[in-house]
């Protein structure tokens, strides 16, 4: 991957060479093979790159094309490479040394600002047609790269990460007090809705599946592309159904192995992450490769507190698919010492702006830190795979065949359920009712004891407008989007590009910093649209849920995992217990946030004072889902954010 800067004057002023300079200057933090600039009076380009398919090997980046005048910086990885090249008429004889940007620029060419639309893969560009006197750039689907821009009105300029338009002297830093409202008032795990927005006002960036055109003085953002598609995929027969989604899915995994470096995978006990380990391994068998997998467990000392059906600590599964599989080098860690608490500083250096996964942090960034001492350069993940490869709860989709009155279908599935995973035939038919019939379900269930209450200051969210605001774009008090069912709601994860944001940021600047890219073959965007594409009876049947993963991975991963659906891995079950020896110092963290008057300004200070009130009685390390924890955890994280950034608010 590469960091990339650029700056163009829409004056036709000369861009001081101090100016470019610092912005790379700032970008000698991360690792790099390469750096290069292209300057040319109005134009600067600039390169950080980072080496990671063999074609991205001496790259030349900035690259200006002399005879089109057109000149491209990029951060891409392209995966349906040899589609284009058909397209595009590539001569065979230079397919296989042809790097990635320069195969986007001759989709400009081709296409224009329709380019994108044909591009599969993890990129943001910017190319400077220097005869039509355009900037042109996109970003991917999913967000897994980032581009920042700040704009007046004689001046453009963008970056992968923030800190170098904050170095130019016409950038001043002034706090998004709407992105702060926001980002409290939501109380799920969606950062902002509004997808341009960062922290820092006058800096945006440009949505995931958008791209970017500057004509003079007019700028136009425009989506480019829908991860769903119009028709349903109609095959003759479940065997013909396995065999297309082990075709696309084998294609979205091999094309994402394309290193000259080592390749790794996180690898839980579950279906989604040992998919891709299973179908990775077989073919880098093929060239002799060894694949790395790693994996976090709970410290030593850690208590299981959880039901019998969670497992905290997965290695036992972990271990049946490594042995099963093959070609597989195991890698374990507990990361012992570290806590959601102590990565806080670091977290806010990698991201420039608050998060909201503080339960999974410790483990997250160790898992990149690992990886690169290993010598990775693809690091694998199976992030979305819940909503696309093993889509499939068994108890929404009875729900469907209740309200359809398929009352035999319904009987027989609970009949096959009830075989599998053990108890009474009849035994679910309560949710199920409840889930098709939402009144029932709103009349029984009074709220969650575990949902956050929004922690906003009341007066700041009246003077935003921020509650109408959510509430337009399709926020429920959840905190999550407000959906009739789980199949619109897995609809809307995927048409509302907000819901990307802050994993796809973290993932990112995490490569950025380890120089290795972290890449999910669930979501490749050939695999999501056949996922969408299928009817509904390919993900539950005859008493499996998740079914289409578990049937298509039939003699790739052991039975005693493909088909288990009693026990299921639970990640940072042990984040509590981890806090245990920094508790006292986040509770005194608190009581300095409410003292600070330009800080607790923003939250909702009855709230905080609830939480910590409760908190300062001790810890209860088995109440992993706690609220009030949770609200300490993102009051301190949006403290040390605003402390950072803008001395305290």
């Amino acid at each position: 991957m590469s960091a990339i800067a650029g700056i163009i004057n829409l004056n036709r002023e000369p861009v001081p060479i101090e100016h470019a300079a610092g912005m790379m200057k700032c970008l000698e933090k991360f690792p790099a093979d390469d750096i290069k600039i292209f300057h040319k009076e109005n134009v600067f380009f600039g390169c950080h790159a980072q080496w990671i398919t063999p074609e991205s090997i001496s790259e030349p980046l900035p690259f200006y094309d002399f005879e089109r005048q057109c000149v491209i910086t990029a951060d891409a990885i392209i995966d349906n490479r040899e589609e284009l090249f058909e397209k595009l008429q590539v001569d065979r004889s230079k397919r296989k040394e042809m790097p990635d940007s320069q195969v986007i620029l001759l989709a400009y060419y081709k296409w224009g600002e329709d380019s994108p639309k044909h591009l599969v893969g993890d990129f943001a560009y910017m190319i400077w047609d220097e005869k039509k006197q355009i900037l042109f750039g996109a970003r991917d689907p999913s967000g897994y790269r980032t581009l920042y821009y700040f704009r007046n009105n004689s001046r453009f300029t963008f970056c992968t990460t923030i800190e170098p338009l904050l170095s130019l002297p016409y950038v001043e830093k002034q706090l998004n007090v709407n992105y702060i409202a926001e980002f409290l008032a939501i109380t799920g795990m969606i950062d902002t809705v509004d997808a341009r927005m960062t922290p820092f006002k006058n800096i945006e960036q440009v949505p995931p599946f958008h791209s970017i055109s500057i004509v003079g003085e007019r700028i136009d953002l425009k989506r480019y592309g829908t991860f769903t598609p119009k028709e349903k995929l109609k095959l003759k027969s479940n065997e013909e159904y396995v065999e297309a989604f082990q075709d696309v899915f084998q294609k979205a995994v091999n094309c994402r192995l394309r290193t000259f470096r080592e390749v790794g995978s996180q690898l839980s006990g579950g279906l989604d992450s040992g998919a891709i380990v299973g179908f990775a391994a077989k073919e880098l068998q093929k060239g002799n490769k060894t694949l790395h997998t790693f994996s976090y467990f709970p410290p030593k000392d850690f208590v299981d507190f959880t039901h019998k059906r969670l497992m905290p600590d997965e290695r036992p599964f972990i271990k049946k698919t490594v042995e099963y599989v093959g070609g597989i080098t195991d890698h374990y860690y507990d990361f012992d010492g570290r806590s959601s608490y102590t990565e806080i500083d670091d977290y806010l250096e990698v991201m420039e702006m608050p998060y909201k996964f503080t339960e999974n942090s410790f483990w997250l960034r160790g898992i990149f830190e690992k990886a690169n001492e290993q010598g990775v350069g693809i690091l694998l993940n199976g992030d979305k795979g819940n909503s696309t490869i093993s889509w499939g709860s068994a108890i929404d989709y009875y729900a469907i065949l209740l309200k359809k009155f398929k009352w035999l279908s319904l009987i027989q599935e609970l009949q096959n359920y009830s075989v599998k995973t053990g108890g009474a035939r009849f035994r679910l038919l309560p949710y199920i009712i409840r889930k098709g019939y939402p009144l029932i379900n709103q009349r029984v269930v009074k709220g969650n004891r575990f949902d956050l209450p929004p922690i906003i200051n009341p007066a700041l969210a009246e003077r935003t407008g921020i509650f109408s605001k959510l509430k337009e774009y399709g926020i429920d008090d959840s905190g999550w989007l407000a959906s009739p069912n789980i199949y619109e709601q897995r609809k809307s994860i995927f048409e509302k590009i907000s819901t990307w944001n802050s994993g796809s940021t973290l993932d990112a600047k995490l490569s950025l910093r380890y120089k290795l890219w972290k890449r999910d073959p669930t979501n490749d965007l050939r695999v999501t649209r056949f996922c969408f594409s299928l009817p509904d009876n390919q993900f539950v049947q005859n008493g499996l849920d998740r079914a289409l993963i578990r049937r298509s991975t039939e003699n790739v991963l052991p039975d005693q995992i493909r088909l288990n659906q009693h026990v299921r891995g639970i990640q940072a079950a042990d984040w509590l217990h981890r806090m245990v020896s920094h508790w006292n110092m986040l509770i005194e963290e608190v009581k300095e946030l409410i003292k600070e008057s330009r800080v607790i300004e923003f939250f909702d200070k009855e709230v905080i004072m609830t939480a910590l009130i409760k908190s300062e009685k001790g810890l209860r390390t088995e109440s992993m889902s706690d609220p009030d924890y949770r609200i300490l955890m993102r009051a301190v994280i949006v403290y040390r954010l605003l402390k950072k950034y803008f001395e305290r608010g």
